[in-house]
């Protein structure tokens, strides 16, 4: 039997084995839907609306609020409902719009309206200023269109379509955004921030998992079978290193491409991103060849592996962004791989990173694996013999 072949075998079974599949496939993808949609920050604001008859004039500024992109919104029927669905957060702030709004505003009188935010809490505060962004600009097209009536010519709705139809025209200003933080210490929010973190996780945790293969194969007097052949142990350890390696790598390359093609994940320089891949694919495969040497059953390698896994993902960044925690902490995580890899995550991802930058957590990465596969190597030397 080669190397080939029994990475074949080693294959074929995890692809016969629904339960891996779902942990190394559809879990993390859940996963990162689900911390990516919590996590991704308030670019997108819910907001509710309060008609009290404000007539055609408020009907316009809905639409506007609906046009918004940054603005979810949502009708109630008086203020009382607005008010309580503000205090249980389920929208972020109120427009009121008073009755006679239209025909107070056609005979040119001064129109007040009221946006519902507490002072004192950010989210609300924010949600009010891009309303009021909205607000502004359906009150310069009235006054353009007061201003035409009174000192121009034609009626005021005439001249109100006409605002509208010359904005498009209207000359804007440019505003080009630049990060001007380079070394940002966090991952970007929203899925950039789900996706990486838990390709860390999820890569990790089921190599250790994954370690009950092992453990099934010896149970079984497999590798006892292969001692009958022409088989030296190097080949059977390389052959099951190549295995572990492999599928570690694939579920990573599963989660980069779900990444970015359903979540729109940009992943930074490509031959850094590949390069870090291939690495933490090396940290896995190892770490679960390791874990099929040290567990007895493979009952404790699915119980306990995960257990450990989580563990050091939560020292590592994975849960959490290590810019948060102290000092102290900080340099316990890094003492898992887990840390060094969101290190260069977040330089590839946060700071426009190459391959340069991240060389120094790839080394590390790359002697955690080689640690790893040191020991598994001397222990299943021991099995096998």
């Amino acid at each position: 039997m080669s190397i080939l072949a029994i990475l074949g075998v080693g294959l074929r079974r995890v692809a016969r084995d629904r339960t891996a599949l779902f942990f190394m496939i559809v879990l993390p993808i859940g996963v990162i839907l689900i911390i990516g949609a919590t996590a991704r920050g308030y670019s997108t604001f819910r907001i509710g609306v309060v008609d009290n008859g404000a007539g055609q004039s408020g009907r316009q500024l809905v639409t506007a609020l609906h046009r918004a992109p940054d603005l979810n919104v949502r009708t109630y029927s008086n203020i009382s409902a607005a008010e309580t669905a503000i205090s249980r957060s389920e929208i972020s702030t109120a427009v009121i719009l008073p009755a006679h709004l239209d025909s107070d505003l056609r005979a040119g009188k001064t129109v007040n309206v009221a946006v519902l935010a507490e002072q004192s809490n950010s989210t609300q505060q924010a949600a009010a200023q891009a309303v009021q962004s909205v607000i502004s600009q359906q009150g310069s097209k009235v006054q353009a269109s007061l201003f035409a009536t009174n000192h121009v010519a034609g009626s005021y709705q005439q001249n109100l379509v006409r605002a509208n139809a010359l904005e498009p025209t209207v000359a804007r200003v440019n505003v080009r955004l630049a990060r001007v933080d380079s070394h940002s210490n966090t991952l970007p929010e929203g899925f950039s921030y789900s996706a990486p973190t838990m390709l860390v996780l999820f890569v990790f945790l089921n190599a250790l998992a994954g370690g009950a293969t092992i453990i099934e194969t010896r149970r079984l007097g497999m590798y006892e079978r292969m001692a009958t052949a022409p088989i030296h142990n190097g080949t059977i350890i390389l052959g099951e290193t190549l295995t572990y390696f492999c599928i570690a790598l694939v579920q990573a390359v599963l989660i980069v491409l779900v990444g970015a093609l359903v979540f729109g994940v940009s992943w930074g320089n490509p031959a850094a991103a590949a390069a870090l891949i291939l690495f933490w694919a090396m940290v896995g495969g190892s770490a679960g060849m390791l874990s099929g040497t040290l567990f007895r059953t493979p009952e404790q390698a699915s119980s306990i592996g995960p257990a450990i896994g989580i563990a050091l993902a939560m020292l590592g960044g994975c849960m959490w962004p290590l810019s948060i925690v102290s000092q102290t902490m900080r340099n316990v995580g890094h003492a898992t791989p887990q840390a060094w890899a969101v290190d260069a995550w977040t330089d590839l991802l946060s700071r426009g990173g190459t391959i340069t930058t991240i060389l120094p957590q790839l080394v590390v990465l790359a002697a955690f694996a080689a640690g790893f596969l040191t020991i598994a190597t001397i222990r299943m030397r021991r099995i096998l013999s």
